[in-house]
């Protein structure tokens, strides 16, 4: 089993940035998808990044050139850098995790298995 665990959320005033970190624990796939996804109140959950093993990155069109995801192996964390922040970010924010051994494409529709708690991102105006 793979736990997943985020930090870094909290509140900022549109136009700045927060860096969100996700650390993985227990079993640790060699070839995965992952990615960041977030609920706002009163929507669906959405994926918004994704990055596989190789490095190769996938972003939901609301957040191309504002976020980035990124990933340090050595010590099984994955990142999203969030810039340019505007009130429709605010949302719970969750990472997560699948297996990818057929090494389909990784992208934010990628149907994951291990997910993180989640954590609260909040942009005032």
């Amino acid at each position: 089993v793979q736990q997943l665990v985020e930090s870094g959320g909290g509140s900022v005033q549109a136009g700045g940035s927060l860096r969100l970190s996700c650390k993985a624990s227990g079993y640790t796939y060699s070839v995965y998808c992952m990615g960041w996804f977030r609920q706002g109140p009163g929507k669906e959950r959405e994926g918004i990044a994704a990055i596989d093993s190789d490095g190769s990155t996938s972003y939901a069109d609301n957040v191309k050139g504002r976020f980035t995801i990124s990933q340090d192996n050595a010590n099984n964390t994955l990142y999203l850098q969030m810039n340019s922040l505007n009130p429709e970010d605010t949302a719970m924010y969750y990472c997560a995790s699948a297996p990818n051994f057929l090494r389909r494409l990784c992208t934010p529709s990628y149907e994951m298995r291990h997910w993180g708690q989640g954590i609260q991102v909040t942009v005032s105006s």
